[in-house]
């Protein structure tokens, strides 16, 4: 047995360190190879991804990336975490949220993991009056409780003071947060502002007699279901904490009162390291904003994960994004986490659903033992530039708001949504030519499955800011197959011709079968293109067999009545052929002239 010496020597060290340079050039000999001629200097951009609001990831991160120091756990500029402590004891906190009259739902979260409510009252809602059944049978001691009521705020936070008092709560074991948001109100329904001074008259309550309850959100979820970037969110949600940090000051509270009144609430999305990144540049730069006001403080944060990635058409596939999202929250330092239920986007969630989601965060805690790392993401270069980038972009986008006159006037004049829908637009493109690809929705679609079917969630307040999804352009064009199935019995259909060996016509099979199926358009690949009951038809086969047999098959295809002949790959010059199907065309327009054409309202 070779005992290796504890003389601090590097097993590499009789190794000759290599060079970026030398990398550098490995990969431009690579990429050679596959047929991209670029300089030694180029290569490492040609490996690069973009993202949005002009970020990028580089395939190389080391040592010598600037990003600043990003401090200890519990001290500012806390970007490595709010506590000292981090998660470690606990874990974070799971917060489960509740839309509907359902006091059996609420006892069983909490009975099963859940460590605190989230409850949305109000229009969209809980009424206020049903808050006393639905919280029937809840320890309010030690279950926190978190309001969402929109414009109903100052009567559902007096209903929720009233119960803790009937019901023994001493004021200082209340917890939670009255929830008020007059920004994000405005932004979810077009509305002015609601009046300050009754949310003012709250916080100046809880700072005085409730320390365990705050009074005001910073809710960043409408912008981000707006379309809005990583970025976008970050400076809403950084103008928003500063209007209420002027409007608390100017009511008289002193600048640590008025920070420990605002938690913030971000969405966290199944891009695991976008989102860890970001929840470490808002801690950054609400400890920068509450810095300049003479009181640096940490961020409380509430993850929620994102309803803009939900899909409805195989919604299993959402238990994998929430949990990616909830790892990304978790390791991002996230105070409290809510993972939504897989079927959120159809309707109320079943109890098989707000089990698993609930599970997700125990399994993670629990299992994974995910919490017992402070900030483990923390020293990876490229996190730590990530998040460095991601701030200076955030504050940015914070500052053109703070120009624009604040964040309730750039909603008002509606600057900030259409800054929102550039963004989205942007992706939507993306999205269509599947460059950001939803499985279950865009990639591998199940046209056969079987839809999933709840009760219809109240409906949400409207009339400001968009609500979109990933999935929303491929369900329009699913939504007019389904209606053709129910009317006609079948859905359109598509023959996929199949050209030459299936070593030769394999690939691009599966791939136009993919693709037609993401519009609702049901491939049939056996038989002949008579007895299919399709009027179009798609050529798959390899280049060589194109060049070969393409020309004469579209001909002898048009001859047998097809209407349209698609050939799956790259544009080229076959006659007979209409149009091209190709990683990267633009789906959308693909399927819904496709719809068209079959007469597929």
């Amino acid at each position: 047995m070779t005992v290796l010496p504890d003389d601090g020597l590097s097993l590499a060290s009789e190794f000759p360190d290599a060079t970026h340079e030398q990398w550098q050039h490995l990969v431009a000999g690579v990429l050679r190879k596959s047929g991209r001629e670029v300089p030694d200097t180029a290569a490492e951009e040609a490996l690069s991804t973009a993202l949005e609001d002009g970020l990028g990831i580089r395939p190389l991160y080391s040592a010598h990336d600037p990003a600043p120091d990003p401090g200890l756990p519990g001290f500012a500029p806390f970007v490595r975490g709010g506590r000292a402590e981090g998660s470690t004891v606990g874990g974070w906190d799971v917060r489960q949220q509740h839309t509907a009259v359902d006091g059996d739902a609420v006892l069983a979260d909490l009975e099963n993991g859940v460590t605190s409510l989230w409850l949305v009252t109000g229009a969209g809602g809980i009424p206020v009056s049903s808050l006393g059944p639905v919280l029937d049978g809840v320890y309010l001691d030690l279950a926190p409780v978190v309001l969402d009521a929109g414009r109903d705020v100052e009567s559902a936070a007096r209903e929720l003071l009233r119960l803790y008092e009937e019901r023994g709560v001493a004021k200082e074991a209340a917890r939670g947060n009255l929830g008020a948001d007059p920004l994000g109100h405005q932004a979810r329904t077009g509305d002015e502002p609601f009046d300050f001074a009754p949310v003012a008259g709250l916080a100046r309550l809880c700072a005085e007699e409730y320390p365990g309850l705050r009074a005001l959100t910073v809710d960043a979820l409408p912008y981000h279901e707006a379309g809005g970037s990583a970025a976008q969110e970050l400076g809403c949600s950084l103008a928003t904490g500063v209007a209420y940090l002027r409007q608390l000051d100017e009511a008289g509270l002193s600048v640590e009162h008025a920070c420990a009144q605002l938690e913030f609430r971000y969405a966290a999305t199944a891009d695991q390291f976008l989102t860890i990144a970001k929840l470490r540049a808002a801690r950054r730069l609400w400890a920068r904003v509450t810095e300049v006001c003479g009181a640096p403080v940490g961020q409380l944060q509430h993850a929620v994960t994102s309803p803009v990635m939900m899909a409805r058409r195989d919604p299993w596939v959402n238990m994998l994004r929430t949990t990616v999202a909830t790892l990304a929250a978790g390791v991002g330092g996230a105070d409290a986490v809510t993972v939504l239920p897989f079927d959120h986007a159809i309707g109320l969630p079943d109890a098989f659903a707000r089990r698993i989601a609930r599970n997700t965060s125990t399994i993670l805690v629990e299992e994974s033992h995910l919490a017992r790392v402070i900030d483990p993401a923390g020293g990876s270069w490229y996190v730590e530039r990530l998040t460095d980038e991601l701030a200076h972009a955030g504050w940015e986008f914070f500052q053109w708001i703070e120009r624009a006159g604040g964040q309730a006037e750039a909603l008002r004049s509606g600057r900030l949504g259409q800054e929102l829908a550039k963004t989205w637009e942007a992706r939507s493109a993306k999205l269509a030519k599947r460059r950001e690809p939803v499985t279950g929705v865009s990639e591998f679609p199940n046209l056969a499955e079987r839809p999933v079917e709840r009760v219809a969630a109240p409906v949400p307040p409207v009339g400001g800011l968009p609500r979109v999804r990933r999935d929303e352009a491929y369900e329009t064009l699913r939504a007019r197959s389904d209606a053709h199935l129910a009317a006609t019995g079948s859905r359109p259909r598509i023959f996929l011709a199949a050209m030459g060996p299936a070593a030769a016509h394999t690939a691009r099979l599966t791939f136009a079968s993919n693709l037609f199926q993401a519009g609702g358009i049901e491939p049939v690949t056996e038989g002949t293109f008579e007895d299919s009951g399709a009027t179009e038809v798609c050529l798959c086969s390899s280049d060589p067999l194109y060049e070969e047999q393409a020309a004469e098959t579209a001909g002898a295809l048009r001859a047998a009545g097809a209407g349209y002949v698609f050939l799956a790959g790259r544009p080229g010059q076959y006659p007979g052929v209409d149009g091209y199907v190709f990683a990267g065309c633009d789906t959308v327009t693909v399927l819904s002239t496709a719809l068209d054409r079959m007469g597929v309202s």
